[in-house]
């Protein structure tokens, strides 16, 4: 096949597009290369992804209807895997205008263009964090319509016009909402990498709150396995890709501070009102439609992910957090 991946130099989008070529599909990337966080982490993806013969990309913002425009006159897609989206819950109440531009007008964008070129597959990463307030585990059933962050808004808002082009002109849609997703090439916003940095360098650790939250942890290759899975046809579904076993902030610094061999300093901060006391997937959905399951644990995990930290820690040492 042949697959635009949008946002292929972010964390997952690299991973997905890496398995897609792997398999021997060809993938056309785009991404707009922002500087949300350190951009040598995506020039680092962006270059492994170079390396593969079927693999083409340009630089390009989803907001750019008619840059888009002309990627999909000009390339024959079987399907479109959107990952491009501005990520993080706390930075989306600093710059809330942007996550609506970017994660639902940029949706948007995609699908209209999926109609007028007659793409009929479509998968659209979400996120748990629309869950909030739900009782867990989290099924995908549960009425998600209080989103409490700008993120999880712009997040909902894609999930739904997506379904309008589900509904209109029958496009089969699959939208996997992810679960705190780690691993090697990370996003250094996200609390694997910072601590894993910090321990490193010997810096404090900044935790919000006492540590106790926990967090379904899902590795990256297991959410690349599950993203490629529902490329199949779906109709119009749903579904949770998470690890299906929670483990608090203090279990996973305990397994940083086992694989680097070194002690964490911890600076608590007050527990953001925006952020989830917990999460946890119900991934029966992902069983049955998918035959998906996370193989990964959280100690194979962080090993893997401190391996990768400890390998290329001549230039992470200087990544900004």
């Amino acid at each position: 096949m042949q697959i635009l991946v949008t946002g292929c130099a972010g964390f997952i989008g690299w991973a997905v597009a890496k398995r897609l070529l792997e398999e021997g599909h060809k993938v056309i990337g785009v991404d707009n290369l922002n500087s949300y966080y350190d951009v040598r982490l995506k020039h680092y993806r962006l270059e492994d992804l170079r390396s593969y013969r079927d693999f083409k990309f340009f630089q390009l913002d989803i907001e750019d209807y008619g840059k888009l425009k002309e990627v999909f006159k000009n390339y024959r897609f079987d399907a479109v895997i959107n990952e491009a989206a501005r990520a993080g819950v706390r930075a989306s109440i600093e710059d809330p205008f942007v996550y609506m531009t970017t994660n639902a007008n940029g949706t948007l964008n995609l699908l209209e263009l999926c109609k007028n070129y007659g793409i009929s597959k479509f998968v659209l990463a979400s996120t748990s964090s629309l869950y909030a307030g739900q009782p867990m585990p989290f099924k995908e059933d549960l009425p998600v319509n209080t989103p409490i962050s700008p993120y999880a808004a712009s997040k909902k808002a894609a999930e739904v016009i997506a379904y309008t082009y589900h509904y209109l002109y029958g496009i089969d849609v699959s939208i996997l909402r992810y679960f705190t997703v780690y691993g090697p090439a990370g996003r250094p916003d996200m609390s694997v990498f910072r601590f894993i940095k910090w321990i490193m360098e010997d810096s404090s650790l900044e935790v919000f709150g006492d540590g106790s939250q926990s967090r379904d942890f899902t590795y990256i290759e297991d959410i690349a396995e599950g993203t490629i899975l529902a490329l199949k046809p779906l109709g119009y579904q749903i579904i949770n890709l998470g690890n299906n076993k929670p483990h608090s902030l203090l279990e996973m610094i305990s397994l940083v501070e086992r694989f680097t061999g070194k002690k964490a300093k911890i600076e608590n901060r007050e527990f953001h009102k925006a952020d989830m006391k917990a999460t946890w997937a119900d991934i029966t959905k992902a069983k049955e439609l998918l035959g998906w399951q996370p193989k990964t644990s959280l100690e194979e995990g962080i090993e893997k992910t401190v391996d990768w930290f400890k390998k290329n820690w001549h230039w992470l040492k200087e990544v900004k957090l």
